[in-house]
């Protein structure tokens, strides 16, 4: 982001466009209000759904304990009683950064005195697979029920082949595995998780999974996905040749920003939005969730960073309003915890903080054996971040010292304390 930022404090009479209903624009909105902004509010939505939580739809929803009116975030009267003009299955086409216009794909344009981005990211399709039979990926709700549908109609007896082992492909297979179905899920990496929680922990989750009955098939390449027909189930061709079979297939394998509607606005996009330390992408514009590349200082330095997790983006949406109502010249730097959670065969696994590969892992409490520890990440002997597993206590307990970036001496007196 170069600087030059020019913003003045958004008047509080003035008029905001969010485009995104998601997480990040209900946050954004009730965050302004709380600011005391007074003027109008439109939200923009591409589907055709009252703002709902993501998380469920490859736990709570898919495996049918919950219905789709409890992964709502906001009701019709919540937003009426927020003062926001919500326009659902609009999605923008556009954005003209210098006048803060969006133009919709209906041809409407809109012009405000400040836009929120938050339109989020889209799944990652296996080339060709998208709309294939038998094929799915899990990012809308219309994907969980899709999903859902499917592996009940298996009837309990059928085998899922899931492509990817990150947290989605993860939470999907421990729910199909839950349904009673066969399940075996394909991963490039030789350490699921690897990069994100380290080998130890990822050898971990590994295991689990096959524990509870999972194929894990690690350090493999997929060469391509089979459709089903009308005489043949799909399938999954590795890259050595062998058909892998399935009843169904579900692709996990991440996601990209959602910037293509982006292209020719004057923003600089490299991996998300840019932005800078207080997520301005220009003047009067804002980006936050898993579309922001933001300027992060943290206790261990500063990086560029892309965090897809929800309470970063609930953290960065109120971030965001602050901001506009600030101004550029008065806008704080982002300041925040990483933290993110995953359910999977009935564990709870938390993590705070953004550990890298090379980050040291320190066991601290509790035992791997009996699913329930605690393990510290440090770098040059300082804190970078904390996991546990059906470990909620020390996980909080260890947040002011991922926070401070402290000593790993700091964290090792805090477990040996009795």
């Amino acid at each position: 982001m170069s600087p030059g930022l020019r913003s003045r404090p958004l008047e509080l009479d003035g008029s905001v466009v969010i485009v995104g209903a998601g997480l990040g624009g209900l946050r954004s909105a009730e965050a302004l209000r709380a600011g005391g902004f007074r003027g109008t509010i439109t939200m923009l939505g591409a589907e055709h759904h009252l703002p709902y939580d993501r998380p469920p739809l490859t736990k709570q929803l898919l495996a049918g304990a919950w219905d789709e009116p409890r992964v709502q975030l906001a009701s019709a009267d919540k937003l009426a009683t927020l003062g926001v003009a919500l326009e659902l299955g609009v999605a923008a086409s556009a954005l003209d950064a210098a006048t803060t216009t969006v133009r919709l794909e209906d041809g409407r344009d809109l012009r405000a005195d400040a836009v929120v981005l938050a339109t989020g990211a889209a799944p990652r399709w296996l080339p060709g697979t998208e709309g294939m039979r038998g094929v799915h990926v899990v990012r809308t709700i219309e994907d969980s029920t899709a999903l859902r549908d499917e592996l009940d109609g298996l009837g309990g007896a059928g085998t899922v082949v899931v492509i990817g082992a990150g947290f989605i492909g993860s939470e999907v297979a421990s729910t199909a595995r839950a349904k009673g179905l066969d399940v075996t899920v394909l991963e490039a990496l030789d350490v699921p998780l690897g990069p994100v929680v380290g080998d130890v922990v990822g050898t971990w989750v590994t295991e689990l999974h096959r524990r509870e009955g999972i194929e894990v098939r690690a350090g493999v390449a997929v060469g391509r996905v089979h459709p089903r027909t009308a005489a043949t189930a799909p399938s999954v061709e590795l890259a050595s040749g062998e058909l892998v079979p399935a009843d169904v297939v579900v692709i996990g394998i991440g996601v990209r920003s959602t910037t293509e509607w982006l292209e020719g606005s004057g923003l600089t996009i490299a991996d998300g939005v840019v932005c800078d330390e207080s997520l301005f992408a220009a003047d009067s514009i804002v980006a936050v969730g898993d579309l922001a590349r933001f300027r992060w200082h943290n206790a261990l330095g500063t990086e560029d960073v892309r965090i897809e997790h929800w309470e970063v983006t609930a953290q960065l949406a109120a971030h965001a309003a602050a901001s506009l109502l600030a101004g550029s010249a008065d806008a704080a730097p982002v300041s925040l915890v990483p933290y993110f959670w995953s359910d999977q065969h009935g564990r709870k696994i938390q993590m705070l903080g953004r550990p890298i590969p090379a980050d040291e892992v320190l066991h601290v409490a509790g035992s791997v054996e009996e699913a329930k520890f605690t393990v510290v990440y440090h770098r040059e002997g300082r804190v970078a971040g904390v996991l546990g597993v059906a470990s909620p206590r020390h996980v909080m307990l260890c947040r002011p010292l991922v926070e401070a970036g402290a000593a790993l001496a700091d964290a090792t007196a805090l477990f040996s304390s009795p």
